[in-house]
């Protein structure tokens, strides 16, 4: 499952059984599948549904940046740490491996066009049109999120895993709002079916 959400993956339509399937006849394999191709993972780690954020930062010389993760959880409690990952050949590497500070929105279902947006290399400018505003440590903040959290870059904590960069930080600003989050969940955006409250 790759950290950013992949145009390929949000491209993905009818989730039928036929496009998550695998070469692997796991029904009838008593210890389980041995297929670790990165498509049979990524089908099969498709099936845990995550939440849908936005991590945004702005690099030394004042260009904001950001992208669309699935990868974001939380590490700590005391000390406050979140951790998110990125993919290695991402074009943003450098930009987050380097900075100072981030920010993760967790967005509403509302939202899902921004997701879309951040998560597209064809949109030269994300932020353009964007509702932002500077939080004290220099990071671009999203409007409208459910949840921001302003995090200081834990660099020591941070390392190379695999083909990812995983991303330690240590929240230093918090903000919510009332919302239903999005989800990201078999290749497609959905929403959590919330029961809806009595009328009085």
């Amino acid at each position: 499952m790759s950290a950013c959400l992949a145009p390929e993956a949000l491209a993905v339509q009818a989730a039928s059984p036929a496009a998550n399937a695998t070469d692997c006849d796991c029904d009838n394999a008593p210890w389980g599948c041995v297929d670790l191709q990165p498509r049979t993972l990524r089908n099969l780690l498709g099936s845990y549904p995550t939440g849908v954020a936005i991590v945004t930062t702005r690099t030394a010389d004042g260009r904001s940046v950001g992208l669309t993760i699935n990868s974001f959880a939380s590490l700590s409690l005391d000390p406050p740490l979140v951790l998110w990952s990125l993919v290695n050949h991402s074009p943003n590497l450098a930009a987050f491996r380097d900075c100072t500070h981030f920010a993760i929105h967790i967005l509403p279902r509302e939202h899902e066009e921004l997701a879309k947006r951040f998560a597209s290399p064809a949109v030269p400018d994300k932020f353009a049109g964007v509702d932002v505003v500077d939080a004290p440590e220099g990071v671009p903040v999203l409007q409208g999120a459910v949840t921001t959290l302003v995090c200081a870059s834990e660099a020591d904590h941070s390392r190379h895993a695999g083909d990812h960069l995983l991303m330690v930080g240590r929240v230093v600003r918090t903000h919510s709002a009332p919302g239903t989050p999005l989800v990201f969940h078999a290749g497609r955006f959905t929403a959590l079916d919330l029961p809806q409250p009595a009328a009085a």
